[in-house]
């Protein structure tokens, strides 16, 4: 694997430095414990993908593809649909991030495995590669995505854009580069023809709308369609990040200082994919640690909603636009994904009910007076001792009827590396969402081939157990 020398920042072009990356990239040189992690953060994918598929977002882009597509080849996740590769892969991605239960690397705020495992499990099938060749492509994905996100230091958030779907399309085109063989320069190319396709807005938060959903798989329909271009010999913008009109100056605020340092820092040696962290809860990820804040106060100390007169949820400011606020909605959520991103309602939701999971996003319960009710009593401040952007820290204060008061901080959300989520936790995970789509021999099936999927010859194994054994496609 090629590994970057010293850099001067002032000259770096990340472009150059990433493809470097991707075009030497090597599977047998991937520490053991990265290849582990990449194969749970693949599994989880899978099965989040697989319980998204009875939901109605599903169903109707699934309809609106279809309907498009008239006709294709490429297997759908779950479901007994095919379509045109590039469908195939929005859709994969949307299941895959539908429930907002997918992995986050923290620091970027990108769910990296969205857009990643569509790529790497469609860009296989294409080219025919090996259980090997498609882990490296989501290894690469994944890598990629998590450092360009992390240099933005959060300034794609501060300017109203969704990192996931933006940075996602670059990590994909880099993964599915691999898998396709492209040369360095042909990399470079990807990478500039995929900034004019990349995009991804938070105006979802205002009312709960599902265009978040389909932003990772947005992201790897752009990245397939900009490697087959540039392996075509179209002609790309070399310097997609940094340039004048590029990646940061465009997509993040003004005044944010990008660090180049992100990137290149120890490429291929010091690996962000084991900073990626899995989701506990089917939420956004910024509110997980409150909810688990909440339940260790309920625990220690007893109490109920009808005890409690206020609760205060401490907060970094970069946070509040996407959990708090608007505040009317976060107290009243007008549909599910409004309640995924209410740091009010989950908080609510635990304390009631003891637990936040796919059932707590029901319509009985999105509308249950008594959540409703103590939503009312909680609100949010600024949290001087957040660790955002590298933890999503959460703080919680409560004051009760009889004058007690109670306070509880979890400064890093589980999931991490620091306080992380067991292996069997996560499979276990992965065993109850694919159980919404696939019976025990085919979960089975799914598992055991991720298990071992750097040994398998072709992913064609695989493919049979997530969307069924006549899911055959012929690699051109």
């Amino acid at each position: 694997m090629n590994k970057p020398q010293a850099i001067n920042a002032s000259v770096f072009n990340a472009a150059e430095c990433l493809a470097d990356f991707a075009a030497g990239f090597v599977l047998d040189d991937v520490p053991d414990a990265v290849i582990e992690r990449a194969k749970l953060n693949l599994l989880d994918a899978l099965g989040i993908g697989l319980a998204s598929t009875r939901s109605d977002f599903a169903g109707v882009l699934a309809s609106a593809l279809d309907d498009l597509s008239e006709g294709g080849s490429y297997p759908v996740i779950g479901m007994d649909l095919r379509l045109p590769i590039r469908d195939a892969a929005h859709l994969n991605g949307t299941l895959v991030h539908g429930l907002d239960f997918d992995d986050t690397h923290s620091e970027s705020v990108v769910h990296t495995s969205a857009s990643a495992a569509p790529t790497a499990l469609m860009g296989a099938l294409r080219s025919g590669a090996s259980g090997a060749q498609m882990l490296a492509s989501f290894i690469v994905a994944s890598e990629c995505a998590a450092r360009i996100g992390a240099a933005a230091r959060g300034g794609f958030h501060e300017k109203g854009f969704h990192p996931t779907g933006v940075v996602g399309a670059f990590g994909a085109t880099l993964g599915a580069g691999l898998l396709e063989g492209l040369s360095r320069e042909q990399l470079l190319d990807a990478q500039g023809i995929v900034l004019s396709k990349a995009g991804g807005s938070l105006q979802f938060l205002d009312d709960g709308a599902w265009t978040k959903r389909n932003h990772p798989g947005w992201a790897s329909a752009c990245a397939l369609t900009a490697v087959a271009m540039a392996r075509a010999g179209y002609f790309g913008p070399r310097d997609p990040y940094q340039g004048r009109f590029g990646l940061y100056p465009l997509h993040t605020s003004d005044g944010r200082e990008v660090d180049p340092e992100k990137i290149h820092g120890d490429l291929g040696e010091r690996w962000e994919m084991l900073r990626i962290a899995f989701k506990p809860y089917p939420a956004c990820h910024l509110v997980h640690a409150f909810a688990d804040a909440m339940l260790a106060l309920k625990r220690e100390h007893g109490f109920v909603a009808d005890d409690v007169v206020h609760i205060r949820c401490l907060i970094h400011p970069d946070e509040m636009p996407v959990v708090c606020e608007p505040e009317a909605n976060k107290k009243r959520p007008q549909n599910s994904y409004d309640a995924q991103f209410s740091v009010h309602y989950v908080v609510a939701c635990v304390l009631i009910r003891d637990r936040f999971g796919l059932a707590e996003l029901e319509e009985e319960v999105l509308t249950d007076e008594e959540i409703l009710s103590l939503c009312e009593r909680i609100s949010y401040a600024e949290d001087k001792q957040s660790a955002f952007p590298e933890f999503y820290s959460g703080a919680i204060e409560v004051e009760l009827k009889d004058g007690r008061t109670f306070a509880c901080r979890e400064q890093q959300q589980r999931g991490t590396a620091e306080n992380p989520m067991s292996e069997q936790d996560i499979r276990n995970k992965f065993r109850a969402n694919a159980a919404i789509a696939l019976g025990p021999e085919r979960i089975n099936a799914v598992e055991d081939c991720v298990s071992r999927l750097e040994t398998m010859a072709g992913i064609q194994p695989l493919i049979d157990a997530l969307c069924g054994a006549d899911a055959s496609v012929t690699a051109p």
